[in-house]
């Protein structure tokens, strides 16, 4: 017992994180889906299968929850960003400059849609693998990566003040594979 409860609280702001993004900065809806996942894995227990860190199994029950909540919702509210909490604000004093581009960011996080913002917030933030994302959303692997190229490439027109796509990946000679 002590063992799963040391599990599951290392794993709390990784969580909240993941919920707070998901739920726009709404700090009470994000908490009330980290208890909501809690509560399932506990009650779900004798499901993980012991293998591997448990974080891509806790992410699958938020996701899930998440899911079924956004069903029942039909549709998302969204928050504007000046009134955010302060937890969701930069932790780190920054300068004017800084605190507008993370305005900007967490905007552009905002302006993308759910599974794109739910494979590059745990590929690029939580560190999982490509393979536990796939596992943790419940799609096939190349719609991870798929999805998280999209995102990428949207989230740096929205960041870059251009309407227009981000560069093309230069074509070295010979490397073209004929179709």
């Amino acid at each position: 017992m002590a063992d799963r409860h040391q599990l599951l609280t290392e794993q709390i702001p990784h969580l909240r994180r993941y919920a707070r993004v998901l739920h726009a900065g709404r700090m009470a809806d994000a908490d009330d889906l980290v208890q909501d996942t809690l509560e399932r894995a506990v009650s779900k227990w004798g499901l993980w299968r012991g293998v591997g860190s448990v974080r891509p199994w806790l992410f699958s029950i938020m996701h899930n929850l998440f899911v079924d909540q956004c069903a029942l919702r039909n549709a998302q509210a969204t928050q504007a960003l000046d009134d955010l909490p302060d937890a969701a604000q930069p932790v780190q004093a920054a300068t004017q400059e800084l605190r507008l581009e993370a305005l900007d960011l967490l905007t552009a996080l905002q302006g993308l849609s759910v599974p794109l913002r739910e494979v590059l917030l745990l590929v690029a933030v939580e560190g999982l693998s490509y393979a536990e994302t796939a596992k943790t959303l419940g799609v096939p692997t190349g719609t991870v990566m798929s999805r998280l190229s999209r995102a990428r490439s949207q989230l740096w027109q929205l960041t870059s003040g251009e309407g227009t796509p981000r560069p093309a990946l230069r074509v070295i000679d010979g490397q073209r594979s004929a179709r």
